[in-house]
């Protein structure tokens, strides 16, 4: 993860609050990304991903708390802020009937691409979409990709800075969300990416940093590969492993399972157990291979968070 100087930061938003009536729809939620920086946005289907967005994009209100976008405050200048905006929401604002380079044109004297360089932003946007071969094509007549791709463009064709997408991989088939996996990668070149999904893997593939929402409230926020939460956790692999309860038995050691290829995962109560196993390993001729630190996968720290919160809420 890369570091995020105050010069560098494209979002900052702080204490973000939404309500519908007497419902919380997100509560006290802090968010910042630098350029070159991708952020997803992980949470169950209803989790706040969409009002987020919606808010950080000037598309919502926030009930409470600011926004920055480039160092322009969202609420206090949202014309300026959002020059520096480009977003997809979850279904694409296209024009059906319309030719790719035609609706992409249209987009940018929307948002304000001076007449003469208007075409040269066409340009770069097709070619960084991969749109080349279709932009003479009507839009309705395009595959659910293309059409993902065109929705991409028309929120990157004014060059923006911090570019906000809504669950841009939904409704594709595996070759489709490899293609859009591949440009959001892209995209980060002089850039900072927010997206949203509630699918794992997706955040997981293109993502520096994760925040994961459930019910409105954000239960965690780092790395996207998973987490060092400080619990004692490792993985030894034998030549000739012990069975798990000998090696549970030892002092020190809170639980082991077995693993493949002679794996034990080990939760430990304090270092020094590590010790005691490589002693007992030579003594009773184990022979110890392998042994390093194991750290959770995002999949377990996502389940582990919303189970619990779900037991919280229940």
């Amino acid at each position: 993860m890369m570091s995020q100087d105050p010069g560098d930061l494209l979002l900052e938003a702080y204490g973000l609050e939404r309500y519908f009536g007497n419902r919380v729809a997100l509560a006290g939620l802090d968010l910042t990304l630098a350029r070159g920086e991708v952020l997803g946005l992980l949470g169950l289907n209803g989790a706040g991903k969409t009002t987020t967005l919606q808010m950080l994009c000037g598309v919502l209100a926030p009930s409470g708390g600011s926004i920055r976008v480039a160092g322009v405050d969202l609420l206090d200048a949202p014309r300026a802020a959002k020059q520096h905006l480009g977003y997809l929401p979850e279904v694409p604002p296209l024009q059906p009937d319309a030719q790719v380079g035609d609706y992409l044109r249209w987009a940018a004297q929307l948002r304000r691409v001076p007449r003469q360089a208007r075409a040269a932003a066409v340009g770069r946007a097709i070619e960084r979409c991969a749109l080349t071969d279709v932009a003479g094509r009507v839009i309705r007549n395009l595959s659910k990709g293309y059409q993902q791709r065109v929705g991409i463009a028309q929120a990157i064709v004014h060059d923006p800075a911090l570019i906000v997408l809504d669950e841009p991989t939904v409704g594709l088939d595996p070759r489709q969300v490899q293609g859009i996996r591949a440009l959001i990668r892209n995209l980060r070149q002089g850039h900072g990416v927010i997206f949203s999904s509630h699918i794992l893997a997706e955040v997981q593939a293109v993502s520096d940093r994760v925040t994961i929402l459930h019910e409105g409230r954000e239960l965690y926020s780092g790395a996207a590969v998973g987490e060092d939460d400080g619990e004692l956790r490792y993985r030894a692999r034998f030549a000739s492993p012990p069975a798990p309860d000998v090696v549970s038995a030892m002092d020190g050691v809170r639980s082991a399972q077995a693993a493949p290829a002679g794996g034990i995962l080990l939760e430990l109560s304090d270092e020094a157990a590590l010790d005691r196993l490589v002693a007992a390993s030579a003594a009773r001729g184990w022979q110890l291979r392998e042994l390093g630190k194991e750290r959770r996968t995002l999949e377990q720290v996502f389940l582990d968070l919303t189970q619990a919160a779900g037991e919280e809420t229940a």
